[in-house]
C-alpha cells in the first residue's frame, strides 16, 4: 500500500506571502499549472480513493490531478492546514514586525510555537496522526492520496521519519504542489517514508572521492 501525500498548487495567498491557514484562497494559474503538470505522474499509480482537505485551494488541486481519471473523493476537515486564528489574511511581513516573537518560534521553533486563538503545531500533528489512523483502517491495501497542506503534511512526515517537531521546516522543503510517497507494509503494518517531496528518501549519501 502506498499512500501519496500531495500539497496544493500555488495560491493568490501564496503569491502575496499572506498567511492562510483555514482562510480559503485560490488557485493561481501557475499553480494550476502545477497540479496539471503532476496529473501525468499520478495517473502511472492505481490510485483508489483520494482524501481531500475540505479547503478550496485543496479541491481544486485534487480536480485537476485527476481530471483525466477521476478518483473518488471525500473532503475532511481535519486534513486542513493548521488553524491560525488571528494571524489569517494578514501579511507575513506585518505579522513579524507586529508579532516577532511568535512569528520566530513558528519558523525558528515550531515545536515552542503557541498563539492564542490559534492551533499549535502538536495538534495540527495529532489531528493529521488520527486521519492517517482513519484512512490505513478504511483503505487497507489500496493506493491512495491525501491532497492537503505544506504544515499537516510536514508533521505527518516528521512522525514517520521519525524527526522532532522542533525540526519541521529543515529540508526537503514542501513545495507547491509537492509529491511524497509512505509505504505501508501489508504483513507488520509498519510505514517508511519512500518520496519526500519529490526526492528519494531517505537521501543517498554523497560519494567521497578516492
Amino acid at each position: 500500500m502506498r499512500i501519496h501525500l500531495i500539497r496544493h498548487g500555488q495560491t493568490d495567498w501564496n503569491r502575496e506571502k499572506r498567511v492562510q491557514g483555514h482562510s480559503e484562497s485560490s488557485l493561481t494559474t501557475r499553480g494550476q499549472e502545477q497540479a496539471q503538470a503532476l496529473a501525468p505522474v499520478m495517473q502511472g499509480y492505481d490510485i483508489r480513493r483520494v482524501y481531500c482537505s475540505s479547503s478550496q485551494r485543496t479541491r481544486q488541486t485534487a480536480a485537476l490531478l485527476f481530471a483525466a481519471n477521476p478518483v473518488e473523493t471525500s473532503y475532511h476537515d481535519d486534513l486542513r492546514e493548521i488553524f491560525l486564528g488571528p494571524w489569517e489574511g494578514h501579511l507575513q511581513s506585518d505579522i513579524r514586525a507586529r508579532d516577532p516573537e511568535s512569528f520566530a518560534h513558528f519558523w525558528e521553533r515550531p515545536d515552542a510555537f503557541r498563539l492564542i486563538g490559534a492551533e499549535s503545531v502538536e495538534q495540527t500533528q495529532a489531528r493529521g496522526l488520527a486521519m492517517l489512523k482513519q484512512i490505513l483502517s478504511e483503505q487497507a491495501g489500496e493506493n491512495v492520496a491525501i491532497v492537503s497542506h505544506g504544515v499537516l503534511i510536514k508533521t505527518l512526515l516528521c512522525a514517520l521519519e521519525p524527526r522532532p517537531l522542533a525540526r519541521l521546516w529543515e529540508p526537503p522543503v514542501m513545495h507547491n504542489c509537492a509529491h511524497s510517497i509512505v509505504v505501508v507494509d501489508p504483513q507488520t503494518r509498519q510505514i517508511r517514508i519512500e518520496q519526500y517531496a519529490g526526492e528519494a528518501w531517505p537521501p543517498t549519501p554523497a560519494t567521497t572521492p578516492e
